[in-house]
């Protein structure tokens, strides 16, 4: 079972998830979002289904989408954690 998205935001995480990007796998529990570590170009599937390249992620960066997988093919940023 997924994280479920709501329009309330959340400022804390209760769970963090280190990440290995995968073309074909979604993360083990959706919804999460992702803090980067080192900066880079980052391809997620979000929740709603749409797949987008984020360029020029700076390092120690937290993107606030909600997102099931993080691709590996376009993603250059390392040390990705999941957060929910």
């Amino acid at each position: 079972m997924g994280f479920v998205p709501t329009n309330k935001i959340t400022y804390q995480a209760i769970k963090s998830v280190s990440i290995t990007p995968d073309d074909s796998n979604n993360l083990a529990i959706t919804g999460a979002i992702i803090f980067v570590g080192t900066g880079g170009d980052l391809e997620v599937t979000t929740m709603s289904g749409d797949t987008v390249i984020y360029k020029n992620l700076p390092d120690a960066y937290t993107l606030a989408v909600q997102v099931k997988r993080v691709k590996a093919t376009n993603t250059t940023a390392t040390d990705l954690i999941a957060q929910y």
